[in-house]
């Protein structure tokens, strides 16, 4: 692997021991994968945020680290509300960790906006073709996918090493040889909303890392193609996918068609919605936004729950940037009892241990909770789980209706 002289010097510990072990990672990445060399990066997204996945061992590597980022870098979501961590009961020992974490970034001078839908925050877009060093899991998948941006899938230590250094080692998606689809996904049935979720949910499953080429009878909105990919990189470990005709590199490059080919029916999707009526209890807790609810979601929620009192405990997850900018629509959800809760989510948040049933409108959610939170997953469409939430239940919960 190739260096320059000046990262030699960063490797040899000249400019500190800091960025001597930021390098030392990426180029041990660089040199497992077959990188050439480190190439300049525009922004990074890091992972390792919650207390409670990284613990005392991750606040302690992070809080030993000096200097500043290179380049703009943002954090994943916090195990809490920062600025209203009591609100979801959140213990104070907790809450004082969590805190040191995110100081320990901020000395850095990472951006304390703590979401994993970065794309959506003014002032910190990414482009076709740029190279990026982001680390949650759908947010690799929408910047891939979506923007047509190259990032790997990051873990924290190497997305936080490439924010210091400015740069990341140059292999897998990186490469445009490496973007290539590798199997075939024909969708036999419509689609509406969250049966993207549901078919990422499905899909991942098969197809485990590969990279797919989609074939739609419709052709989806942005926020279904990000519960598309953020299901699929949770149920799999897909980090780029192409829907042929929408997303940016099936339009320009186009792909020759792969060898393998899968058929996906709506009968595998209704077995995901089918999981409400197999759960063995009744659903305690109904989240909204994994990923992090737009503009536009945020908007459907408060129409859906204007005039509108929830019997059950319900939260509303969004980053923090959006919950400012749309005043109104957080009044309107919060107006009917539920929580509008910012820097943190579902899956990485300590609060949602304390229930044995969620219901969730997230393929990524569903396929998280009970691994990370110890809970039944249930599954229904936003309608469904607003239904649930006021108790005005409908006769299904989900499908495309």
């Amino acid at each position: 692997m190739y260096l320059t002289n000046e990262e030699e010097h960063i490797l040899n510990g000249e400019a500190g021991e800091t960025l001597r072990k930021a390098i030392e990672i990426l180029v041990a990445l660089g040199d497992i994968y077959g990188a050439d060399g480190l190439i300049p990066i525009k922004s990074a997204q890091i992972a390792g945020v919650s207390y409670k996945t990284i613990g005392d061992a991750g606040l302690e590597w992070i809080s030993d680290l000096e200097g500043q980022v290179k380049v703009p870098a943002i954090l994943n979501p916090a195990g809490m509300d920062l600025e209203d961590w009591e609100r979801l009961r959140i213990s104070p020992e907790f809450a004082e960790r969590q805190k040191a974490i995110i100081q320990a970034y901020k000395k850095l001078g990472i951006s304390c906006e703590c979401t994993c839908t970065p794309y959506t925050l003014e002032g910190f877009s990414a482009g076709y073709g740029d190279h990026l060093a982001w680390s949650e899991s759908s947010a690799i998948s929408y910047a891939n996918s979506v923007i047509g941006a190259r990032t790997n899938r990051e873990g924290g230590p190497s997305a936080l090493s490439a924010a210091l250094l400015g740069k990341t080692a140059n292999y897998g998606l990186h490469l445009e040889e490496n973007r290539i689809p590798e199997v075939s996904v024909s969708v036999e049935c419509s689609l509406k909303e969250s049966d993207y979720g549901a078919l990422g949910y499905v899909a991942g499953k098969i197809i485990g890392s590969k990279i797919p080429i989609f074939h739609l009878k419709d052709t989806p909105e942005k926020d279904e193609l990000k519960a598309l990919g953020a299901a699929m990189a949770a149920s799999g470990a897909v980090a780029l996918y192409h829907v042929e005709g929408v997303t940016p590199e099936a339009c320009r490059l186009g792909f020759e068609e792969p060898e393998e080919k899968i058929i996906i029916e709506r009968s595998q999707l209704d077995e995901v919605y089918e999981s409400r009526e197999r759960a063995g209890k009744e659903p305690e807790l109904i989240t909204i936004g994994c990923p992090h609810c737009s503009a536009a979601e945020l908007k459907k929620v408060a129409e859906l729950l204007k005039g509108k009192t929830v019997s059950k405990e319900t939260w509303i997850f969004t980053s923090r940037e959006l919950a400012k900018r749309y005043p109104d629509y957080i009044r309107t959800i919060e107006e009917s009892g539920a929580r509008v809760v910012c820097d943190t989510c579902m899956v990485v948040s300590p609060a949602t241990n304390n229930y044995s049933c969620v219901m969730v409108n997230s393929g990524k959610a569903f396929a998280y909770v009970p691994g990370m939170c110890g809970a039944e997953s249930v599954y229904g469409n936003m309608e469904a789980c607003i239904e649930e939430a006021t108790g005005r239940k409908g006769k299904k919960a989900g499908g495309s209706y």
